[in-house]
C-alpha cells in the first residue's frame, strides 16, 4: 500500500495497512525551525540550510530524508520549493542561526526588530527583539466606515497571514500565477506516491479578525450585524471565485483541499453554535461544497484550533470532511467522546499527542504511553491521521519528537 493509498483509505474511514502520518502537510502540522535543526542532528542526518519557508511562524520546510525517516504519508503542495534554488535568499535567525526564507519576503532590521511593510509602506508585521514569531500590527478596517467591502483583495494584502503565503506563493491567481500553481501541482505528483494536502484557505472569522482586529470584530458581530452579514457575502464571492481558479489547475492533483477557521478557544468555542449558523456556516457551506462539486474525489479539511465540540454538527452538516488539528488538551475534546459520536462522519486528524505539556515535558514513556493510547481510541474504522496537536514548538526536546514517531510505528 502506498502512502496516497493509506491515507485515502483512512479519510474514507476504512482501516488502512498502519497508521498514516503527517508531519508538516499543512501549516499547521509543522516544526519550528529550531527544533527542527536540533532534530535533524538527534537522528543523524546531514546538516541542512534550513529552509523556513513561513516566515510569520518560523516553521521549516520538513525536508524528504526526515519524512522517510518517519514514514510520513502526506505532503503539503509546494513543499518541494526547497529543491528550487533561486526561491530562496541567506537570512539569520534571532539567534545567529543561517536558513534560507522565500526571496519574495521583504523584512527590514530595526531598532524594535524586524518588520513587515505593506504597500503603503505601513507596519503590518513584527518580530520584536528576543522574540521567535512575527505577530500582526496593521488591521486595514480598524477604524473604517466601509459598508461596501469592494476592497477586500488589496486589504488582504496588508495583512501579515495572506500576504505572506507558503510555496508557490507569491503566486496568486491571475494567469501567470495559476500557471505556477499548476506547474507545481503536476511535478509534484509525478514525484511522490504520497498524498498532496493543497492549502486553500478560505477563512471567513478569521479574516474578519484580521481585518478589523479581533475585539472589534466580535463588536460588529453583536451590534452590527447587517453590516458583518454585507462583508461576508463580499469575503465568500471573493473566495469562491478564487477557489474555482485554484482547482481548475490544482484540483486533479491534490487528495485533500485545506481550509482554516480557528473557532475555539481553551474553554470553549469563541463563539455560541446559533451565531456560527447565522454568521459562517452559509459561507462555509458554500465553499466546502463547490470544491466538492467541481472535483468530488477531494476531502474538505478545516484547520480549527480549541474547544469545538458544539460546533462539530454544523461543521459536519456544513459539508466538513476533515478537522484539525484536534486540541485535545483543550475543554469537551475528550478523544473517546469525540470518536462514539462523530467518528462516522468526521476524519480526525491529530490529536495524536498533545503539545502543550506531553510532548515537550513529558518523560519518553510517557510520551509513548500517551501516543499509544490516543491511537488505541482513534485508529478503529478508520477516519484517523496521525499528527502531533498544532506545530511542534522551537523548544521541543528532539528526542521527544523521535520517540513519539517511533511510538506510532510501534
Amino acid at each position: 500500500m502506498t502512502s496516497k493509498d493509506r491515507i485515502i483509505k483512512a479519510i474514507n474511514h476504512k482501516e488502512p495497512d498502519k497508521i498514516p502520518v503527517d508531519f508538516n502537510s499543512h501549516r499547521s502540522s509543522g516544526i519550528a525551525i529550531q527544533a527542527y535543526k536540533k532534530l535533524r542532528e538527534h537522528i543523524g542526518l546531514k546538516p541542512s540550510p534550513l529552509y523556513v519557508y513561513d516566515v510569520i511562524q518560523q516553521l521549516a520546510v520538513v525536508e524528504d530524508d526526515v519524512l522517510n525517516t518517519f514514514g510520513v504519508d502526506v505532503v503539503q503542495l509546494g513543499y518541494d520549493y526547497y529543491k528550487e534554488d533561486d526561491y530562496w535568499k541567506d537570512w539569520i535567525l534571532e539567534d545567529g542561526t543561517q536558513c534560507k526564507i522565500p526571496a519574495f519576503v521583504q523584512i527590514e532590521k530595526s531598532s524594535k526588530g524586524n518588520i513587515i511593510r505593506g504597500d503603503d509602506g505601513q507596519i503590518i508585521s513584527i518580530q520584536k527583539k528576543g522574540l521567535l514569531y512575527f505577530e500582526q500590527t496593521y488591521f486595514p478596517l480598524l477604524e473604517s466606515n466601509d459598508n461596501d467591502f469592494n476592497d477586500i483583495e488589496y486589504n488582504l494584502n496588508q495583512v501579515m497571514w495572506s500576504r505572506i503565503g507558503s510555496p508557490p506563493a507569491p503566486a496568486g491567481f491571475d494567469p501567470q500565477g495559476l500557471k505556477e500553481w499548476e506547474e507545481a501541482a503536476t511535478r509534484l505528483r509525478k514525484s511522490t506516491d504520497r498524498a498532496i494536502y493543497g492549502i486553500f484557505g478560505g477563512n471567513l472569522m478569521e479574516i474578519g479578525q484580521f481585518l478589523f482586529r479581533i475585539d472589534n470584530f466580535f463588536m460588529e458581530l453583536a451590534s452590527n450585524p447587517k453590516r458583518v452579514h454585507k462583508f461576508l457575502d463580499k469575503l465568500v464571492e471573493f473566495h469562491l471565485s478564487n477557489l474555482e481558479k485554484f482547482l481548475s489547475v490544482v484540483g486533479r492533483h491534490i487528495d485533500i483541499i485545506g481550509f482554516g477557521d480557528d473557532l475555539g478557544m481553551q474553554t470553549g468555542p469563541q463563539i455560541s453554535p446559533q451565531t456560527y449558523r447565522e454568521f459562517f456556516k452559509p459561507g462555509h457551506s458554500i465553499l466546502w461544497n463547490k470544491a466538492k462539486e467541481i472535483f468530488p474525489h477531494l476531502k474538505v479539511s478545516l484547520h480549527c484550533c480549541g474547544s469545538i465540540y458544539s460546533l462539530l454538527p454544523d461543521l459536519i452538516e456544513a459539508g466538513l470532511d476533515i478537522i484539525n488539528p484536534v486540541q485535545i488538551s483543550a475543554k469537551d475534546m475528550d478523544l473517546n467522546t469525540l470518536k462514539k459520536e462523530f467518528g462516522k462522519d468526521m476524519v480526525f486528524w491529530g490529536g495524536g499527542c498533545d503539545t502543550r505539556q506531553i510532548l515537550p515535558y513529558g518523560s519518553k514513556k510517557e510520551i509513548k504511553e500517551h501516543v499509544k493510547n490516543n491511537i488505541a481510541i482513534m485508529s478503529p474504522g478508520g477516519g484517523f491521521v496521525f499528527q502531533q496537536v498544532h506545530n511542534i514548538l522551537a523548544n521541543v526536546p528532539p528526542e521527544n519528537i523521535a520517540v513519539m514517531f517511533m511510538a506510532v510505528r510501534e
